[in-house]
């Protein structure tokens, strides 16, 4: 039998409790093993349905806990290359939540410490362990709807009701574009494996921070350069998609980020004189796949399916988006 994976999570944060923390003791492989928090109240909610972990007071102490083999973390956006390389100098292995870094150059140093510690280091983009994005992907490879013309996600949800939200201060790292930008604009370069040679873009703050932003790219790829949009906003009434637009089709992804929560996760595949295609995946548990792909890497040597890599190229695009930004729009009304 192959030994578990044994896991500590830095933090109690409410989406390591309510899912990645689930994942990681429900896995195959894996065992939910240590948290660390100094308050009682947050830990009991983790030992509802981990009731043997066991519990720090801090997070030098957990890294300093011999038996943890591997680390979540799921701080917020500003700590996560700080904790992540204390994690890779504690000799463990890092799964950390996306988007890893502020910057595209900060992952350079993550990269270099992981070579250099031969430990698995990667961001928590639990999207690419889902079937619905490996067939999109193979689908487009395999020239199913022809050479890409176009693509576009679009992302957003409203949570201007909850004003102290990390997502809403800046000092935190917080805004659309790091928390669901990552998925529009990673999404497209994972299925197509092309990168932005230009972008334009508008951009809606309050409060230092991006609640809407409007993306317009040229992509270049294995088959040549095409159009991307892309939208994300913390305003909007919640909405996911994702198109991609080929000389012979085109396949249309409904449930994409948030799969089974949102919607169901849905590819539809619709091709001029042929019947419409359609494919669904009810019931697949993204967040478990994660950690045991996570875990086989580890045990087995088996590929990760997305390395700091491809993490620093979408943060690269994230940066051109900063980067491109022109005059902004007026205010959302209301």
């Amino acid at each position: 039998m192959v030994k578990p994976v044994n896991w500590g999570v830095l933090g109690a944060a409410k989406f390591a409790r309510d899912h990645m923390a689930r994942a990681i003791h429900e896995a195959e492989g894996a065992r939910f093993h240590a948290l660390a928090t100094s308050d009682p109240a947050k830990a009991a909610g983790f030992r509802a349905f981990a009731p043997d972990i066991v519990v720090h007071d801090g997070y030098d102490a957990l890294l300093a806990d011999p038996s943890v083999e591997a680390v979540y973390i799921p701080l917020p956006n500003n700590l996560h290359v700080e904790w992540t390389l204390k994690a890779i100098a504690a000799g463990k292995h890092v799964l950390t939540e996306k988007p890893i870094a502020m910057r595209a150059g900060q992952i350079d140093a993550l990269i270099a410490a992981r070579d250099a510690s031969n430990l698995l280091v990667a961001e928590a983009y639990m999207i690419v362990h889902h079937p619905q994005w490996r067939r999109a992907r193979a689908l487009v490879a395999e020239g199913a709807i022809g050479p890409i013309l176009h693509a576009d996600a679009a992302f957003s949800y409203d949570n201007r009701a909850d004003p102290g939200n990390i997502r809403n201060r800046p000092e935190t790292g917080g805004g659309s574009i790091p928390d669901i930008g990552i998925y529009a604009y990673g999404a497209i370069r994972h299925v197509t494996g092309a990168e932005p040679v230009r972008v334009h873009s508008r951009i809606i703050r309050e409060n230092g921070v991006d609640v809407f932003t409007q993306v317009l790219a040229d992509m270049e790829g294995p088959e040549g350069t095409f159009t991307c949009g892309a939208m994300t906003s913390m305003r909007l009434p919640p909405r996911q998609e994702v198109t991609f637009q080929g000389a012979e089709g085109l396949i249309r992804m409904t449930g994409p980020f948030n799969a089974g929560l949102f919607a169901e996760a849905q590819l539809h595949m619709i091709r001029p004189g042929r019947p419409d295609h359609v494919e669904r995946f009810p019931g697949v548990r993204q967040y478990r796949n994660q950690v045991e792909a996570f875990c086989r890497s580890l045990r087995e040597g088996v590929a990760y399916p997305w390395s700091l890599e491809d993490a620093r190229g979408t943060q690269a695009m994230i940066d051109m988006v900063l980067a491109g930004e022109s005059t902004p729009w007026p205010p959302l009304p209301g």
